[in-house]
């Protein structure tokens, strides 16, 4: 295998997640359910975090789908989407922001609103991931509107490398495969449908359901 050296993005302090270490603002007013009467919500988005209330009845577990929807909805998860999302929940836009702020797959800056998350842990890097990201990064780095980037685990060793393709998992690519790969998610169009981890044979006849 070649020896690829991979860049990986610092931030402040050699941290690779920007933002965690800005000191809190001691001066701005405590935290407050935003008033759900006067608070302004895309019907769209009420929906689906409401149809996560439904899902996650207890406690505070509608946050995640709340998050994602927000995200699906605006491409990232800004502070407008976040207070929206906290107004239908209930909650504190801080406490919304603190769950958002500890999984990396909530995005705090906007980016492009295509997601290409290559898994990168041991598994798939031994299979070849860290070319595949280089590969990847070639065909879309410069599109603004796709977010290529290397992620710790996606989960799915057995078909490494692999990637997540705005949330479907594809694997194994090849590298003769990316172009193809690129071009789809450049136009839209369903990604390497023969790779696709949900279209595999299974004992459970409702996994593509789940």
């Amino acid at each position: 295998m070649a020896d690829v050296q991979r860049h990986v993005a610092r931030f402040t302090n050699d941290s690779r997640i920007p933002g965690w270490d800005r000191a809190a603002d001691l001066d701005k007013e405590p935290a407050v359910v935003p008033d759900a009467a006067t608070t302004e919500v895309p019907a769209e988005l009420r929906a689906a975090i409401e149809d996560g209330m439904r899902r996650f009845p207890i406690g505070d577990s509608a946050f995640i789908p709340a998050l994602y929807a927000v995200q699906e909805h605006y491409g990232w998860c800004p502070p407008e989407g976040i207070e929206q999302a906290a107004a239908v929940l209930g909650r504190t836009p801080a406490a919304l922001t603190a769950v958002a702020t500890f999984y990396d797959m909530f995005e705090m800056e906007q980016l492009g609103r295509k997601s290409v998350y290559v898994c990168t842990n041991i598994s798939c890097s031994l299979c070849g991931a860290d070319e595949l990201l280089e590969a990847l990064e070639g065909e879309l780095g410069e599109d603004p509107d796709v977010n290529v980037r290397g992620f710790e685990c996606l989960g799915a060793c057995d078909i490494a490398p692999m990637a997540s393709v705005n949330g479907i998992y594809v694997g194994p690519i090849g590298l003769s495969e990316v172009p193809e790969l690129a071009r789809q998610i450049r136009q839209g169009d369903d990604p390497l449908p023969a790779r696709q981890l949900v279209k595999r044979p299974s004992a459970d006849p409702k996994v593509a359901e789940k």
